[in-house]
């Protein structure tokens, strides 16, 4: 394993370790900034190796994992978060990127203190509060609504003539003098002390006891009304008023800039105000003010391109580098990463920072033994400020990129108009073995069992040379590899024949084309259909999906241009690996389910929530997060709760498990079904 690749496993071991603490026991092991830390280090390696991927990475959530004490609540408009800015220039490309988009000459905006707290969602019905939930994982949150109703701050009742069902998002935080009275509180009786006002404010409002969260006197601003527009309103300005109007608390600080230099003024005004402030932030958000504009520019898979955080300037600390090294990932791409002696950098130790290709070391002048000033940008990447090159000695060494590549030895090449430095070798055993480990991976092939172990044994025994010899292995190939017997080798082949059935968009991805990700193969696949179209599709032809840029079309061109990778593509399909987009057949609807709503609470045992809801859907019905009058069926597992109340209390039919399965069964779904797919 590569040192990058068992960095990665370790980091996403301790994220994991730690967002469980964080998260679901309300009790950190590690303070905010080292956990960001951890989590950009680990998003830093992901991109620099592809080939890394996993689904299921810490990496890939928005937030935290959902509580089993906390019912889940599925937010019809995701939570995205939002991209960070750290500098001037920064926030000056993002008022670009906006202007070119929009063809206007100046965009009005409107800034705001980007409150350090946690994320709701608040959703009213008939004018009373029904649902409050946690952003959760962005998809899916908490269902917190009776800890949310001790907030003073939030109306558990709007006035009239407010919409009839209407969601407002906030962010819940601790003021300062409350986030000390209450460590002191836990000091006095020999409790562990919360790190900071966010996490007290998060453990408080996740306490399954609302008579705890009473105590804690949490606060909240709201920020944000998703489809505005619906209430005939035409900027997020007007939507803050509107808010504003029916009882929401919107922070007073907030402020309309005509142009990206009223917003700085701001950011340099609320800086200064910053430490007098009773509550914590840790910068401001700058979002597009017109909310057809919002709708035109659009959102990423991430976040939406209207909006941003800046944040302040990083804690920075001197140290000394001891070396250069060079990586090579996936796509052959040398990487130099300069290894400091370590240093703590606001409460973090830093080790290591890379320095992206050779063009960034020149600029920055960076030497074998210089002093150099470096920080974690947004209090989390590490990064090289500047070399203080008043200290050098006069024994410092210049960088030099490779010319041969330090994994094989073969040429290395940099194109012209690239920063990128590649070796060249299709054989080099840093991109074969990478890019077999990230071909089986979970989101691509998914093929169990072929992990990183069997795939250095699978290499040293000369097996497979690229990722379509995979498709030849026979168990008596396997058999023969050290710690493989009958039966793990039988189930090797069995999960290899199964992956040859994936849907086109895995395979894309699998292939590891520069730029296209998880998110970009399924628009390819959705877009053109066939492996066969993806490949003949020319510059122009790419240009035309929504979303799909110059780079990226450049990128799929010069992949397929290769006949390498193509006959590579030949013998994939010729193995029976599926190469076409073809529709799962539709089911038609069923007359217990067609346009019905059906609501889950509690803890189903036969199958998982996912898989209900997507039987319900699949029979032509409608699966809801939340009890209303509009609900037809209330199914209620274990230990169901508030939802299982409000259904009787308003005389929704409920349904036991036992009874679900039923319906499903006479509608001809049986339990395990894929519907289709």
């Amino acid at each position: 394993m590569t040192d990058a690749a068992s960095r990665v496993v370790e980091l996403r071991e301790l994220l994991r370790h730690h967002n469980w603490r964080y998260y679901v026991l309300d009790d950190p092991e590690i303070t905010d900034a080292e956990y960001d830390a951890l989590m950009q280090e680990l998003i830093a390696l992901e991109e620099a190796h592809p080939e890394l991927y996993d689904p299921h990475s810490p990496s890939k959530r928005v937030g935290g994992a959902v509580s089993a004490g906390f019912e889940p609540v599925l937010h019809a408009i995701p939570m995205l978060s939002l991209a960070n800015m750290f500098d001037e220039g920064s926030l000056r490309a993002f008022d670009a990127r906006i202007k070119r988009a929009t063809g206007l000459d100046k965009i009005q905006y409107v800034a705001e203190p980007k409150i350090d707290g946690l994320a709701i969602s608040l959703t009213y019905e008939g004018g009373r509060l029904a649902v409050g939930a946690t952003r959760g994982d962005g998809e899916r949150g908490e269902d917190v609504t009776h800890n949310l109703r001790t907030i003073r701050s939030i109306p558990l009742v709007l006035p009239d003539g407010a919409p009839h069902v209407i969601t407002v998002r906030g962010e819940v935080y601790m003021r300062k003098p409350e986030f000390e009275r209450l460590n002191h509180e836990r000091a006095s009786r020999g409790e562990p002390l919360f790190a900071n006002p966010r996490n007290a404010a998060a453990g408080s409002l996740r306490q399954l006891d609302p008579r705890v969260t009473a105590s804690r006197n949490l606060d909240v601003f709201f920020y944000y009304l998703p489809d505005a527009e619906a209430y005939g309103i035409e900027t997020h300005w007007d939507a803050l008023e509107f808010i504003r109007s029916l009882g929401f608390r919107v922070n007073r600080e907030i402020t309309l800039c005509d142009g990206i230099e009223e917003a700085f003024e701001f950011i340099h005004r609320v800086a200064e105000l910053r430490p007098a402030l009773p509550y914590e932030i840790d910068g401001v958000v700058v979002k597009v003010n017109r909310l057809n504009l919002q709708r035109d520019l659009g959102l990423t898979s991430h976040s939406p391109r209207w909006a941003s955080a800046y944040k302040y300037p990083a804690k920075q600390a001197r140290t000394r580098v001891r070396d250069i090294v060079v990586q090579v990932g996936r796509t052959g791409v040398l990487t130099p990463t300069a290894v400091f002696e370590p240093v703590d950098v606001g409460g973090v130790t830093v080790s290591r920072a890379s320095l992206h290709n050779e063009d960034y070391v020149r600029a920055k002048d960076v030497r074998v033994g210089d002093v150099v000033m470096i920080q974690r940008a947004g209090d989390v990447i590490p990064e090289v400020v500047r070399v203080v090159t008043e200290e050098r000695t006069g024994e410092e060494r210049e960088f030099e990129m490779p010319r041969t590549c330090p994994a094989c030895g073969s040429e290395v090449l940099r194109e012209a108009g690239e920063a990128a430095t590649r070796c060249i070798s299709l054989s080099c055993p840093a991109r074969l073995r990478e890019g077999l480990i990230h071909f089986a991976s979970k989101g691509a092939m998914d093929i169990e069992g072929l992990g990183p172990s069997t795939i250095d044994k699978l290499l040293d025994a000369g097996l497979i040379r690229d990722v379509a010899d995979i498709y030849s292995l026979t168990a008596y190939d396997l058999i023969g590899l050290e710690g493989i017997r009958e039966k793990s080798a039988a189930k090797l082949v069995a999960a290899i024949e199964r992956s040859k059935s994936n849907g086109l968009q895995q395979v894309v991805f699998a292939l590891g084309i520069p730029l296209v990700g998880i998110t970009l193969s399924k628009l390819l696949a959705e877009s053109l259909g066939s492996m066969d179209a993806i490949m003949r599709a020319s510059y122009d032809d790419l240009l035309e999906i929504p979303t799909v840029g110059p780079e990226i079309a450049d990128s799929v061109v010069s992949f397929f241009s290769l006949e390498m990778n193509v006959e590579t593509v030949r013998r994939l399909a010729a193995a029976g690996v599926r190469m076409s987009a073809e529709p799962a057949e539709a089911r038609p609807a069923a007359a217990e389910f067609d346009g019905k709503t059906f609501v889950f609470t509690g803890t189903l045992t036969s199958l998982t929530r996912q898989k209900a809801e997507k039987a319900v859907e699949s029979l032509g019905g409608r699966a809801s997060s939340s009890v209303s009058g509009k609900t037809d069926y209330v199914v209620a597992g274990e230990n169901a709760g508030s939802k299982l109340a409000r259904a009787r209390e308003l005389g929704v039919a409920v349904l036991t498990e036992p009874d679900f399965a039923e319906m499903l069964k006479q509608a001809g779904y049986e339990l395990g079904d894929d519907g289709g797919e």
